[in-house]
């Protein structure tokens, strides 16, 4: 059974990034052992390289994945809302985006103030799109809505969140 949004509205990711959807997928993230749940914390330093994320599906099915950052540069001013941090199109359903073709590389969250929202978006295409995709030309500004209705991909199938803030800098002795 796919999740619930009731969360994604609490979250406000249903309103400030998409619209209200039904899930259709299953989408489990992990960074390490941190399983992602929705309005968890992830420290930035845990989440230096992808996560691994896993859809289900059948292997037919081909979907599109995003991850952003609406809060940037502070959840009080996102004046860079969406900030994008990863694209990738053409991933099997049944496995991951490393199966996929990744559009736009992987960068880790870096919060500079507050808390930020980091959300990974799933969407289920039509066709193949890989090759017609461009990446965006700044990772600002990014609009998850636009995205979609530019590659006609409709409501996301699935989506988590998960929270980081700037972590302390270690102390040096």
């Amino acid at each position: 059974m796919a999740a619930s949004v009731d969360p994604l509205v609490v979250g406000r990711v249903i309103g400030d990034v998409i619209d209200m959807f039904v899930p259709a997928i299953n989408m489990s993230v992990y960074y390490g052992s941190k399983h992602v749940s929705n309005g968890c914390e992830i420290k930035p330093s845990l989440a230096v390289n992808p996560p691994k994320v896993t859809i289900s599906g059948h292997s037919d099915e081909l979907y599109t994945m995003v991850m952003i950052d609406p809060d940037a540069p502070s959840p009080s001013e996102p004046s860079m809302r969406e900030w994008v941090h990863w694209v990738v199109a053409d991933i099997p359903g049944g496995t991951n985006p490393t199966r996929g073709k990744e559009i736009l590389s992987y960068v880790s969250p870096r919060p500079p103030v507050g808390i930020h929202r980091y959300i990974l978006v799933l969407f289920r295409q039509k066709m193949l799109l890989g090759n017609m995709m461009e990446p965006p030309q700044n990772r600002t500004h990014f609009n998850t809505r636009l995205f979609a209705a530019h590659l006609d991909l409709g409501l996301p199938v699935a989506t988590v969140y998960f929270n980081a803030q700037k972590e302390p800098a270690n102390k040096r002795r």
